[in-house]
């Protein structure tokens, strides 16, 4: 950490909201979108600066690192040296994972959405089948007892 003092208050207001508050799905994807255009920012920048001959003003850079985040990938303009290659490997790892996660997220509130209008709705069938369990142990207890009075 940096200790710069903006700094510091913003990853405590952050830890302090997230223990709180908690990290919703939503949150969590548009925090990852944030940082991921910072980096094709950032990405594209350095690319230009790696690779001027290929990259002629930092535009191209940013434009090939959204093609290259997105996995899109138009051809349009590529790192010709070794050193803006392996940034693009950084880049095209880092959009796959970016939409994987993207895609958990979306899943994730579907299924969280339909888990909670089947519990409203009383159509859940594990809480129906857990009830059902629950009726039958009373049974078995209430059987229990009679026989151990019997005895």
């Amino acid at each position: 950490m940096d200790g710069s003092p903006q700094r510091s208050r913003a990853a405590g207001y952050l830890e302090k909201r997230v223990d709180r508050k908690g990290l919703r799905p939503r949150q969590a994807a548009g925090v990852i979108a944030v940082l991921w255009l910072g980096a094709i920012v950032i990405f594209g920048i350095v690319e230009h600066l790696v690779d001027p001959e290929s990259f002629e003003n930092i535009w191209l850079g940013m434009w090939w690192a959204t093609q290259t985040v997105t996995t899109v990938g138009y051809g349009d303009y590529v790192p010709v040296q070794a050193d803006g290659q392996i940034i693009a490997t950084v880049l095209m790892v880092g959009g796959l994972s970016f939409f994987a996660v993207i895609t958990g997220v979306i899943t994730s509130i579907f299924v969280a959405r339909a888990q909670a209008e089947r519990q409203a709705d009383s159509q859940d069938p594990v809480m129906q089948r857990l009830a059902e369990m629950t009726t039958e142990l009373e049974a078995v207890k209430a059987e229990l007892a009679r026989i151990t009075r019997i005895e």
